[in-house]
């Protein structure tokens, strides 16, 4: 059966109640015991009834026709805008990166400045007022404009972007406001000193701008210039989307090839030579954006903003010696980074559980969750630097080192100590998220931190990352991440000091590569970002060698994060590998426990397809032409597949036909064109049908797809997920394996929804052993 859409008054009311009334101790899924399941799934604050996306292409008689008339010009002009898009994706993603980062280092700067001033003078607690007030109402503005605006916005966006480039359709995911709000949002939350980065929503925003392109504006204020409707179809935003999700990754980090090999890793499904192009040339467009813009704010004229380059942070000054026997500390870390990856997981699982229930009390205890955060943050942040001791400064220091430091960066804060000593945990709490990754990735301090402060330092980005991520602000897990695993990673370099040659900056970058690889689950990606961001070559082996193991020894206790808040939120995402018992069932089995199947003729009465579409909520449905055989008798043949959106089109233009018959060529291109095609067209209760149009009829054959993917009813439900997810697939025909008069033509269509494992599982119970011994469960 095909999948749904919301067509009831009822499904429509669902819509609109308030996501926090379905407790996530109760599936988002709801299952029957065939496989006629209408899925809901959390996205933003709105329980939405799941829909794919249409990245197939509709071979019907009217694309055949607009491919064949399309002139050389046409064809190139279309290929133009292709990258015309790719460059102002990459162009406007790299300007609202800089002016991201222009907004939250003046802002936390300045604020870090004051209360500097204030802990200068010895007055402690008006320090404090001012950092706990301003991180504050940081956060409440951040978390009002999530709330009450553009609920989509808050979290990473990540994971819907994953679902949408899988074929899942991610309801206002890519609107202007949520785009706004997410550029906003993040600059309140991040300049507030929460545990949270800036770099998931960059990618975010990168899509939205992508998204916006490409279909010409907001859903309300389009553009509907010709060449702008070139793009409007599923298949081509997708891949303007990938090419906005790989140019985000690259204004977070400064790495282009890592948002290339990001998009291709971690969120695309889909992926060929052409797209890897235009993404590498939006990356580049980035990078160059970035630079224009560094070497501008060198001037001073940006502020606090304008130190550093495209390397954030650079240890390319120290030179990487190791030998055989470093591979024991280095082995270490990255089972350390899996186990603890792992529980992070696990950990963060169970508190947007908590949260969920926290959030069904309404808007005003999603704000409350939200500030009770932001002071405790603050009071960590400003207490327990006092609990750190005072450390001298090292005379023998390079004389460009100032110690202490009395700005807003710089490795020796001053804080409450003595004329010459530092306060090392200051050091990493008293400044922006992005310093405290500099600082404890620098090298050649083998005596700067202390093990209490490093420790400290650990447990409290522990706490924080796990209890900041699902507040309702726009929120980033890398840099959280980054910071808690360079923490352990420095810890065990001190404590392997004296048996390996590996410096502790080193140690720390490993321990944050192996810390994102035991929880997101990436390799490749990874290790391009981090030798991107660090600017040395030397660290790729071992650097290779963590991250495998790492990710070796995470996968054997749960999935990555992304899966398991796909999973939280009901987004039907299709697993690149079938699960084992896949391969003892067929889908022809699968087609056999659905309902009854509905099918069309091809030259249809106008008052079945109404009934059709009132009584049904299919989105594609087979037309079937019988015809008589001399010699056999009557036969069935499949002409092919006609989607819901091309009934309601015809219903809505009146296309129809006093007398039973095929129509010419021409009569179709008379009344509709591939623009209208491409449309989608609302629902069956926004289309009038008068009593007498009731009877006349509509030659569905012009719009019916004659090429849809297929299938034999012996393939294996294995198998068959591989060619549906590889392929991009909507709908996928089951056909008999036997043809003759007395066979149906067609056994069934199978959607998203039935090759999901529990959905299967729902209907074959005896399957549930071999699926509750799956890996990982």
């Amino acid at each position: 059966m095909a999948e749904t859409t919301t067509t009831t008054e009822e499904q429509t009311n669902q819509q609109e109640r308030d996501p926090e009334c379905n407790s996530l101790h109760q599936p988002l899924l709801k299952r029957n015991r065939t496989l006629s399941s209408s899925p809901l799934a959390l996205v933003g604050t709105k329980v939405s009834y799941i829909e794919s996306l249409d990245y197939e292409i509709n071979e019907n008689d009217l694309f055949k026709h607009d491919w064949r008339t399309r002139s050389q010009a046409q064809v190139l002009q279309y290929v133009f805008l292709k990258w015309l898009l790719a460059f102002l994706v990459g162009l406007l993603t790299g300007v609202i990166a800089t002016l991201i980062n222009l907004a939250v280092e003046n802002i936390a700067g300045y604020k870090l400045l004051a209360v500097t001033h204030y802990i200068d003078r010895k007055r402690y607690m008006m320090g404090f007022f001012l950092m706990t007030g301003v991180n504050f109402v940081l956060t409440l503005m951040s978390t009002l404009l999530v709330v009450f605006f553009a609920p989509t916005a808050a979290g990473p966006g990540i994971p819907e972007i994953k679902a949408y480039l899988n074929g899942v359709d991610t309801p206002n995911m890519y609107g202007a406001s949520t785009m706004f709000v997410k550029i906003i949002g993040s600059i309140g939350a991040v300049a507030a000193g929460l545990d949270l980065g800036k770099e998931g929503p960059l990618v975010h925003i990168g899509a939205c701008i992508a998204s916006l392109l490409a279909q010409g504006g907001p859903d309300n204020h389009r553009i509907r210039w010709k060449w702008i409707r070139y793009f409007n179809n599923d298949r081509d935003r997708r891949d303007i989307i990938t090419c906005g999700a790989s140019s985000g990754v690259c204004a977070a980090f400064r790495s282009p090839v890592g948002g290339v090999l990001f998009a291709l890793e971690e969120v695309a499904t889909w992926w060929r030579s052409a797209l890897l192009w235009r993404t590498f040339f939006s990356t580049a467009v980035v990078v160059v954006v970035l630079r224009a813009f560094m070497e501008f704010c060198k001037s001073g004229e940006c502020g606090l903003f304008g130190e550093g380059g495209l390397i954030m942070f650079d240890v390319s000054g120290v030179s990487v010696n190791y030998h055989l026997v470093d591979l024991i500390p280095v082995t270490v870390i990255g089972i350390i980074g899996g186990v603890l990856g792992s529980l992070y997981n696990y950990a963060l699982h169970k508190v947007l559980r908590l949260y969920n229930l926290i959030n069904e009390k309404g808007k005003l205890a999603k704000i409350l969750l939200s500030l009770s955060v932001s002071l405790f943050t603050s009071a960590c942040l400003y207490g327990l630097p006092f609990l750190a001791s005072c450390t001298p400064c090292d005379p023998s220091a390079p004389l460009d080192t100032e110690c202490p430091s009395t700005g807003r960066m710089g490795n020796f804060k001053k804080f409450n100590c003595p004329k010459g000593h530092y306060n090392d945990l200051a050091t990493l709490l008293l400044t922006t998220n992005d310093d405290a990754v500099r600082n404890i990735f620098s090298t050649n301090t083998p005596s700067e931190y202390r093990v209490f402060s490093l420790f400290i330092f650990f447990i409290l980005y522990c706490i924080l990352g796990l209890f900041t991520f699902g507040i309702a602000v726009p929120s980033g897990l890398f840099l959280p991440i980054i910071l808690m695993g360079s923490a352990y990673g420095r810890l065990l370099g001190m404590a392997m000091g004296p048996y390996t040659t590996i410096d502790q900056g080193l140690f720390a970058v490993l321990g944050a590569a192996s810390l994102m690889a035991g929880s997101m689950r990436m390799t490749v990606s990874l290790c391009v970002i981090f030798l991107e961001l660090t600017n040395n070559l030397l660290l790729l082996p071992i650097t290779m060698l963590v991250l495998l193991i790492s990710k070796s020894v995470g996968d054997c206790f749960n999935p990555s994060i992304y899966e398991i808040i796909l999973e939280l939120k009901g987004l039907p995402f299709l697993e690149a590998h079938p699960e084992p018992w896949m391969r003892n069932i067929t889908v022809g089995e699968l087609a056999d426990v659905k309902p009854p199947m509905v099918t069309l003729s091809g030259i249809e009465k106008v008052g079945r397809i109404v009934e059709v579409l009132r009584n049904t909520t299919h989105n594609a449905f087979a037309v079937v032409d019988n015809t008589m055989v001399p010699m056999v008798g009557q036969m069935s043949e499949v002409h092919g597949l006609v989607l819901r959106a091309h009934l309601l089109l015809v219903l809505k233009k009146k296309w129809f036909l006093q007398e039973r018959r095929r129509t010419e060529e021409w009569e179709v291109r008379e009344k509709f064109t591939w623009v209208d095609v491409a449309e989608r067209w609302g629902t069956i209760e926004e289309v009038a049908v008068t009593k007498e149009e009731m009877e006349m009829y509509v030659d569905l054959h012009p719009l019916t797809n004659t090429t849809p993917y297929t299938v034999v009813e012996t393939m294996s439900v294995a198998k068959a997920l591989v060619q549906f997810r590889q392929v991009g697939l909507r709908h996928m025909l089951v056909l008999p394996k036997y043809h003759g008069p007395s066979v149906p033509p067609v056994v069934g269509i199978l959607t998203r929804q039935d090759l999901r494992a529990h959905n299967i599982l729902s209907a074959f119970p005896h399957l549930e052993k071999s699926y509750a011994s799956k890996k990982g469960r």
